[in-house]
């Protein structure tokens, strides 16, 4: 039987190799991975509380569970709370839990939060992966304590696995023939995806100036618009690539790429983090071309059971792919009754919903537009220029197919 003990450590504090030990034994999160939290350090992105769970009956102890939190107030004047992701730009809050040990693992990790006298007791999951046994058991070991958490959305996200993959037939199968076949008659086309580090930081470059040029870069929610997301940003890819779990393929038209993809991996899954692509070729749906083409060759590989899209508002990948996972927001009190923290980030959690909503609703007519912020993005004299995108963590506005992304 195991017998679980907890710490509360530092980023660098976990070493990889005792990471790589843990993650064939457990479902994969990219997002937690020591060089993406390296890259969080590094850059001061956020406030991380790293929680490790050892089996003290193995001896050496055997390092059982990683979790990644951030430590942020939700809104002013208000006691902080725990969140998950750790981080601004990560799509998954769940722990990597030895699956032998998960029913021991998951209540030890909120007993330690509540202990600790350092933390606070309410934790906020978002994009918590509702198929998993990560969140049944998270759900349960919560009711044991007489507290229901409460659940704030539920909604589905693209997935492709080699059971559940692409859309092999209908319009969208159609038209993406149709577009492969006019713009190969332009030029070759070719998809690059090189994994060497060094080749991996030179083409994020290219993607990061694409999304500058798009309508992020116009509103100025572009990474390269905001210096410290940019740096972040940077440091991620840099990090990942080192340890071979990143990379960007670039779809390109006679050696000029025309749209790029951003990848993270870990273990058998590979992660569509962001897309961009040149406004110029968005009438052949450059940005669903690549990630087609992708799915093919990452299922090829031998070494990809499953990709993740990273997308849970939706968005182009709804089309390509017939796959679904659940995501679901909840929000979490690990003490054993109703504390006043958890009643606050209740109450603010119900009204930024309905703030929202009308917001959401104002969108909507037909008078309403959104005012554009100042870019920082680079010049016209760029290398770069005259490219645009789709990327960004929220959809883009329904245009020509592959113009939406994460």
């Amino acid at each position: 039987m195991a017998q679980i003990e907890v710490t509360i450590a530092s980023p660098g504090e976990g070493t990889a190799a005792q990471w790589d030990d843990l993650v064939p034994r457990a479902h994969p999160n990219v997002f937690v991975h020591p060089a993406a939290l390296a890259a969080v350090a590094e850059t001061g992105f956020a406030k991380l509380r790293l929680l490790l769970a050892w089996d003290k009956s193995i001896a050496p102890a055997r390092l059982v569970g990683w979790w990644a939190l951030q430590e942020r107030t939700i809104a002013p004047l208000l006691p902080a709370v725990l969140i998950a992701p750790a981080y601004d730009y990560a799509f998954l809050s769940c722990p990597v839990v030895d699956r032998t040990c998960m029913a021991d693992v998951i209540p030890a990790f909120l007993d330690a939060v509540r202990d600790d006298p350092r933390l606070p007791n309410v934790i906020r999951l978002n994009y918590l992966d509702g198929e998993g046994d990560t969140y049944r058991v998270m759900v349960e070991a919560v009711a044991a304590r007489g507290e229901e958490p409460m659940t704030l959305s539920l909604r589905g996200r693209p997935f492709a696995s080699r059971d559940c993959g692409q859309k092999l037939s209908g319009s969208t199968r159609k038209k993406l023939r149709q577009d492969w076949n006019r713009l190969s008659a332009q030029a070759a086309v070719d998809i690059l995806n090189d994994r060497a580090p060094q080749a991996v930081e030179t083409a994020f470059e290219t993607f990061l100036a694409m999304e500058a040029k798009s309508w992020k870069g116009e509103q100025g929610t572009a990474l390269l618009s905001r210096g410290k997301h940019a740096g972040f940003a940077r440091a991620l890819i840099r990090n990942l690539a080192a340890k071979a779990s990143a990379s960007v393929a670039l779809l390109c038209l006679d050696g000029r790429p025309i749209a790029a993809q951003v990848l993270l991996y870990c273990g058998p899954i590979a992660y569509t983090w962001k897309t961009a692509f040149d406004v110029e070729y968005a009438k052949y749906s450059p940005g669903a071309l690549l990630v087609d083409k992708l799915t093919e060759q990452l299922f090829a590989s031998g070494t990809i059971e499953a990709i993740d899209s990273c997308s849970p508002e939706g968005g182009f990948m709804n089309q390509l792919w017939s796959g679904r996972r659940t995501t679901i927001d909840l929000l979490v009190n690990v003490q054993a009754r109703r504390s006043p923290s958890f009643a606050l980030a209740v109450m603010v959690e119900r009204g930024y919903r309905e703030l929202k909503r009308q917001r959401d609703t104002l969108r909507g007519l037909p008078w309403f537009v959104l005012p554009k912020r100042k870019s920082l993005a680079p010049s016209p004299t760029c290398a770069a220029s005259g490219l645009a995108s789709g990327a960004g963590v929220k959809p883009d506005p329904p245009a020509q197919l592959g113009s939406s992304s994460t």
